[in-house]
């Protein structure tokens, strides 16, 4: 039976005494559920050395070590694709997953994912992990995206997210000049009823709040960064379609996409996804266009119908995709315990859009 690297913990003299299942959960971060895959392998939890029940006391200066077993992700196809590395360790492998491409193999999409690429890297360096993404980003989001090569990692890493720990920093392009320089979007997101794979902004929904401050000003479109404090599907996307800024590009949010035709189907009590049937009795329509929720921005409802309006493929001004990107992750590393930052440029499609919008604007003014 093979093992990782183990996780190691001296017992310093304030914890002599203590029971061995206190030290591997309150001192060395071990969730039950791992706790209980390390009591059924044979080198899983050991005292200096020696394999011991967890509900023995340990004493000051012995040494603890919990041992996981090698994985190896044996449903994913491995697959030659290119994959861009910003960092990677023992514990952990940061990228910059480019635009277009899906994280995760999914049902009728079995290839030319992320997924398939890690593990065909892995493979050709003659080690073995198991692909696990501490977080997705939606298929045409570009930027960083950070997979832990064990269970211990992933645990302590969905952890700090869930605690708020994580630093989730994007930027992105939308449509109009957003009036506030700075501001929070603290506005609950739910599916709408209608069309299930879309979001929608409703009271109902679940607490989601996107920060996020103006980089620059264009004549027909605002560079803005955004912080998420919560990771609802779709959020920035949804949070600034709600505030009449959608991205561009999406197709989904954006100016006659997807998000419209089902607002436009709820005014007329008809469902999108039924061929335009009546809606039962008794049913009701949610739509991020109703009554706002949480909002900061001054000046954005106003502007929503006329961005809305432009709805031809020149309206994105050649994006092709939102134009979304990661450009940072902080995190707590989960066995140095050091803070770490990684960081993605912007992508050439976002970059040649903002190059536009310059010359645009240098044009008009002379």
């Amino acid at each position: 039976m093979s093992y990782y690297k183990p996780l190691e913990y001296i017992v310093p003299t304030e914890d002599d005494g203590m029971v061995l299942r206190t030290i591997l959960q309150k001192r060395m971060g071990v969730s039950r559920k791992l706790l209980s895959r390390l009591k059924l392998t044979e080198q899983g939890i050991t005292v200096n050395g020696e394999r011991k029940y967890i509900d023995v006391k340990v004493r000051a200066g012995d040494r603890v070590a919990a041992r996981m077993e090698m994985e190896a992700s044996d449903d994913i196809l491995p697959q030659p694709l290119p994959i861009d590395i910003l960092y990677e360790d023992d514990e952990l492998l940061v990228l910059n997953k480019e635009a277009g491409m899906i994280v995760h193999p999914t049902h009728g999409h079995y290839t030319d994912t992320l997924a398939n690429g890690v593990v065909h890297y892995w493979r050709e360096k003659g080690v073995s992990f198991r692909f696990r993404p501490v977080h997705r980003l939606d298929q045409e989001t570009s930027g960083v995206l950070a997979v832990a090569k064990n269970p211990y990692v992933h645990q302590q890493i969905s952890e700090e997210m869930q605690a708020h720990g994580l630093k989730k920093e994007y930027v992105a392009l939308v449509h109009g000049v957003m009036g506030s320089d700075e501001g929070t979007v603290d506005a609950p997101i739910d599916r709408n009823p209608l069309a299930p794979h879309v979001r929608i902004v409703t009271p109902t929904g679940y607490p989601a709040v996107t920060h996020y401050r103006v980089e620059r000003r264009f004549r027909e479109a605002t560079l803005v960064r955004l912080w998420l404090e919560t990771g609802r599907t779709h959020q920035i996307r949804v949070h600034m379609r709600h505030l009449g800024h959608p991205l561009l590009g999406d197709k989904m949010y954006g100016p006659g996409g997807t998000a419209d035709e089902a607002d436009k189907a709820a005014a007329e009590g008809k469902s999108p996804e039924a061929g335009g049937a009546q809606l039962r009795h008794g049913a009701s329509a949610l739509s991020s266009e109703g009554t706002p929720v949480g909002e900061s921005d001054a000046t954005p409802r106003q502007a929503a119908p006329s961005v809305r309006q432009a709805a031809s493929p020149a309206a994105d001004y050649g994006m092709e995709r939102q134009a979304l990107h990661a450009c940072t992750l902080g995190l707590t590393h989960p066995v140095t315990r050091q803070r770490m930052e990684f960081h993605a440029p912007l992508p050439a499609d976002m970059e040649r859009c903002i190059k536009q919008f310059e010359q645009s604007d240098a044009a008009h003014e002379a």
